[in-house]
C-alpha cells in the first residue's frame, strides 16, 4: 500500500541526535526548526503524536523509512492524514531530513537566554490561546524578548498593518489609531516593518501601552535593521518581539507571509491602515478573515495608489471602514462596553439650534435681533404675542443658551 513512498536514499548510518527528543520543550524548538512557519504536515503530525513522539519517528523515517511507514505506526499516522496525502507526508520527511544533522535546539536556547528572551510552548501558561484557531497551522512555540504578558496573552488586542512604502499621512493615522487604542486598553500588534507597522508601534509606546512586534526571521538580531532602536524600545518598555523561527533565521519572503497569520490569530481585530493594491498586509486582512477575525479599512484620498487597498478591500465587502480608535474598539471589543456613542446632529457638524422648538418659541426666536437688544414689548409686536407670553418664551430660550439677557432688554445668543 506504501510502497515506493521513500523510494530516497536513507542515510548510510542511523540519525543520532545530540539532544533529549524526549523533553518537551526541546523537541517543540526543534520542530520550529525542521518545519517551516505553516507547515500543516508537521501541524498534524506534532498533533497526534506530540512534539517528542513526532521527532521520534522522524529520526526513524530518515533512518529506515519502509520501517517507519509500516504497521502499526502507520495506522496512527493514517489517523492524521488521508491515504491520499500520504505522499505529502513522504515529501516532508524528506524536506525535514536535510535539517536533522545539524539539528541541536540547545544551541538555540542559548543564544536566546543570552538575549534575555523566553521560549514558550503551547502548554505554557503564557501561550497564546487564539493560536489555536489555526489549527494544523498553528506554531510549535514562540521564540519572545521582552515580557510576554500582556503582549500575548491580552485578550484586548488589534493589529495596525499597512505598507512599508507608507505616506505620511498614513504613517500619522496610524499613530494617533495606536495611541487612542492603547488609551482603551489595546494592545497593538504589528509586523515591526517600516512604515505603517513602525508607526503603529511608535503610536502605542508614546502613549504608554503595550505593542507586539512580530518578526519573519530571529528575535535574535531584528531586521529591518533601520528599527533596530524601535524594536529595542519595544523590549525596554515591557512590551515583546516574538518570532516563530529561532534565532539565527533569516526573514525568508515566505516566512513574511507565514508571520502574518500569527498577527492575524491573536488580535481580534485585523485593520489594514493603508495598502497598495498588492500589499502583503492584505494578506493578514484575508487571514484575519479566514479565521472570523473582524477585518477593518482606513480610507484614503480616492487619488492615492498607496491607499487602493483599503479602498479595495471596502468595495468588495471584506472590511468595514473605520475612521477613529473608537471604531477600532467597538470592532474588536466587547459588545457594549465598546460601543461607539451614537453621533448627535452636533457631532456631525448638521446641528440646528432651532430642532425641538414649538410655534412659539420660533416666533420669538426670529423677533430677537442678532446685535442690537429689543424689550419685551418690541419682541410681542414683533412675534404677534402677548408679552406675559414672551417672557415666560425668553425664559426658556435662554435656558438653552439661544437667548441672552442685557439689562431689561433681549438679544439672540445662538448656542
Amino acid at each position: 500500500m506504501v510502497d515506493g513512498l521513500f523510494d530516497v536514499d536513507p542515510p548510510r548510518r542511523p540519525v543520532r541526535l545530540r539532544f533529549d527528543v524526549d523533553d518537551p520543550r526541546l523537541a517543540a524548538a526543534a520542530w520550529s526548526r525542521l518545519a517551516e512557519p505553516g507547515d500543516t504536515v508537521a501541524g498534524a503530525l506534532v498533533a497526534h503524536l506530540g512534539a517528542p513522539g513526532a521527532l521520534a519517528w522522524l529520526v526513524e523515517a530518515a533512518s529506515e523509512p519502509a520501517r517507519a511507514m509500516r504497521g502499526e505506526e502507520l495506522g496512527r499516522l493514517q489517523a492524521v492524514v488521508r491515504q491520499s496525502t500520504l505522499r505529502r507526508l513522504a515529501d516532508a520527511v524528506g524536506r525535514w531530513s536535510q535539517r536533522l544533522a545539524s539539528l541541536d535546539p540547545r544551541r538555540e536556547l542559548r543564544v536566546l537566554d543570552r538575549c534575555g528572551g523566553v521560549l514558550l510552548t503551547p502548554s505554557d501558561a503564557r501561550w497564546p490561546v487564539a493560536l489555536t484557531d489555526l489549527g494544523a497551522a498553528a506554531p510549535f512555540a514562540l521564540w519572545v524578548r521582552g515580557d510576554p504578558e500582556p503582549a500575548l496573552t491580552s485578550t484586548r488586542s488589534v493589529a495596525l498593518v499597512g505598507a512599508r512604502a507608507s505616506t505620511s499621512y498614513g504613517e500619522r493615522v496610524a499613530e494617533e489609531l495606536a495611541s487612542g487604542l492603547v488609551d482603551r486598553g489595546f494592545v497593538v500588534v504589528s509586523g515591526g516593518a517600516y512604515g505603517i507597522d513602525a508607526a503603529a508601534h511608535r503610536g502605542a509606546l508614546a502613549a504608554g501601552g503595550v505593542t507586539t512586534a512580530v518578526l519573519a526571521g530571529g528575535v535574535d538580531r531584528f531586521y529591518p535593521q533601520g528599527n533596530d532602536a524601535l524594536l529595542r524600545r519595544v523590549i525596554d518598555r515591557g512590551s515583546a518581539v516574538v518570532s516563530e523561527v529561532p534565532p539565527g533565521s533569516a526573514p525568508f519572503r515566505q516566512r513574511f507571509l507565514s508571520r502574518n497569520r500569527l498577527i492575524a490569530a491573536t488580535t481580534g481585530a485585523t485593520v489594514v491602515v493603508e495598502a497598495a493594491r498588492r500589499s502583503g498586509a492584505l494578506s493578514t486582512a484575508r487571514r484575519a478573515a479566514e479565521l472570523l477575525r473582524p477585518v477593518g479599512a482606513v480610507p484614503g484620498p480616492v487619488t492615492s495608489m498607496a491607499s487602493a487597498g483599503c479602498h479595495g478591500l471596502l468595495r468588495d465587502g471584506a472590511a468595514v471602514c473605520v475612521a477613529d480608535a473608537g471604531e477600532i474598539a467597538e470592532l474588536a471589543g466587547e459588545i457594549g462596553p465598546d460601543a461607539v456613542p451614537a453621533r448627535s446632529d452636533a457631532d456631525a457638524g448638521d446641528f440646528d439650534p432651532r430642532s425641538g422648538l414649538g410655534p412659539d418659541e420660533l416666533l420669538v426666536l426670529d423677533a430677537l435681533p442678532a446685535r442690537a437688544a429689543a424689550t419685551v414689548d418690541a419682541l410681542a409686536r414683533t412675534a404677534g404675542l402677548p408679552p406675559r407670553q414672551v417672557v415666560g418664551v425668553l425664559g426658556g430660550l435662554e435656558r438653552r443658551r439661544l437667548a441672552r439677557r442685557d439689562g431689561a432688554r433681549w438679544r439672540g445668543a445662538p448656542g
